[in-house]
């Protein structure tokens, strides 16, 4: 029985109670302590709240201080939590300043410093609270286009999880955009570790693939050392296995089947492009070329400003449990700057960069991509339920 339950129970005997004499109001009590599981001072205290009541007024129960992260709090951290593609609570509260401080500075930041002030003093369990109720992206599951190569007896195994390697040993894995149909051609992206590099191609064949690898290679901001695809067969040809000689990077590949090794990457499949582009077919250029200018954006997007967390401990806490500890969210872009491995010179030249960027206008102008190329398909376009649309 709930308290809500209780208090109903006690509430349709309070006219009774009221008129009763000093033995039947114990009896009254007697009943309602067998009744309810409740102390016998309880069930006093609640018929005195009950009795001092006013009519006409909507009263409730609820304990404790009265809210004070009200409805203006509520929407300054909707409009931030939207910009940031519905982060979850605790990146959310690692990023938030930052957004704060770019929308101020371009004079896009309409709120009160009250509702501002309350923004950045609310805490990760306030967030997760307000977040809750919040209307978020519709999505559905995916497909393997994963197949074997013959190259697999040369190119090494990595077997089990990286152990916090320095900067240049990147997972790579396509995402397909094939819709509800996997025949014919259509567009795929590849993506890279934490620092996201993302590529469309029509195909999975084996030179649009080195193409795609050489464009992120050549924009790079840091040295790569090694590649770590899986063992499909868009990666695992004679092709890319040359140009990582000529470029002196060391390649690996996954066990096949074990989607763990590649954990980086699969969970960035998700997050930074199915977010994005749904499940949409892009079987056509004019498609292809729409998407090719959404990942140029959302490049910049996902690594300047949607931070990420690493686990950093795995621990037992019984026979069939396991806890993992992670360490504090950060951009990739924050992690870039921060690592001693990294050229003073490049981190300049990112600096200065990043200044130049704003999270809303990223974010508004790959929404407004998103649907351009889609529009047509209603059944496959991609699902937004936001309040007020776009």
């Amino acid at each position: 029985m709930t308290m809500a339950t209780k208090h109903e129970v006690i509430r349709e005997e309070l006219g009774r109670y009221l008129a009763a004499s000093k033995r039947q109001k114990g009896e009254i009590l007697d009943r309602l302590e067998k009744t309810l599981y409740m102390h016998r001072k309880a069930i006093i205290r609640r018929f005195r709240v009950l009795q001092t009541r006013k009519e006409g007024v909507d009263w409730t129960d609820r304990r404790g201080r009265s809210v004070y992260y009200g409805k203006d709090a509520t929407e300054v951290l909707r409009e931030i939590w939207e910009i940031s593609h519905e982060c979850c609570a605790e990146r959310l509260a690692e990023i938030r300043a930052e957004y704060v401080s770019k929308l101020k500075r371009d004079g896009m930041w309409k709120h009160s410093d009250e509702a501002t002030g309350k923004l950045l003093a609310m805490s990760i369990g306030t967030i997760k609270s307000r977040l809750s109720s919040f209307d978020r992206v519709v999505s559905g599951g995916g497909r393997c286009m994963t197949k074997p190569s013959s190259l697999k007896e040369i190119i090494p195994v990595r077997r089990g999880p990286w152990e916090n390697p320095p900067p240049g040993f990147l997972e790579a894995d396509t995402v397909a955009h094939c819709g509800n149909d996997a025949s014919g051609e259509f567009a795929y992206t590849d993506i890279c570790l934490t620092w996201c590099f993302l590529k469309a191609q029509m195909t999975k064949d084996k030179r649009p693939t080195l193409e795609s690898v050489n464009a992120m290679f050549s924009r790079s901001p840091f040295e790569w050392t090694l590649i770590d695809p899986d063992s499909g067969s868009e990666f695992v040809n004679w092709h890319l296995y040359d140009w990582c000689l000529r470029k002196r990077v060391s390649m690996t590949r996954i066990r096949p089947g074990m989607k763990n090794d590649h954990g980086h990457i699969e969970q960035k499949n998700d997050k930074n492009v199915r977010k994005f582009a749904g499940y949409v077919r892009i079987d056509d250029e004019k498609r292809l070329a729409t998407w090719k200018k959404l990942l140029d954006r959302l490049e910049v997007y996902v690594n300047h400003f949607l931070p990420s967390m690493k686990c950093v401990e795995k621990f037992r806490l019984n026979i069939s449990h396991f806890s993992r500890r992670y360490d504090k969210p950060m951009t990739p872009y924050r992690r870039f700057m921060e690592h001693p491995a990294i050229p003073l010179a490049a981190k300049e030249k990112m600096s200065a960069f990043h200044e130049t960027l704003n999270p809303k206008i990223l974010h508004d102008d790959i929404l407004k991509l998103c649907t351009s190329p889609f529009s047509s398909d209603t059944n496959l376009a991609l699902r937004i339920v936001r309040r007020g649309g776009f």
